[in-house]
């Protein structure tokens, strides 16, 4: 399957990635996402904004869920998992 987008592995160790493959492979896997399940461009960047602002937030996954925040941000149905935090 060739040009296939693997997801991300949350389980692995910083050490163990490729830091540049895994934000490509975020940024294919936000492209090929159906445009009726992204917010929009304004929405998103205000909610990785607050991701930006987050304690929880290290090296571009939350602490607190494990999701990489890309990509939880992108999804218009997605919550932010803290409950000061409303999307």
């Amino acid at each position: 399957m060739s040009g296939a987008v693997k997801k991300p592995c949350i389980k692995c160790l910083l050490s163990d990635l490729d830091e540049s493959e895994i934000l490509g492979q975020i940024k294919k896997l936000i492209l090929l996402m159906p445009e009726s399940e992204k917010c929009g461009e304004t929405e998103y960047k205000r909610r990785l904004d607050i991701c930006r602002e987050c304690a929880s937030l290290s090296f571009g996954t939350c602490e607190v869920c494990g999701c990489y925040a890309e990509l939880r941000a992108i999804k218009r149905n997605n919550r932010c998992p803290h409950e000061k935090h409303f999307w």
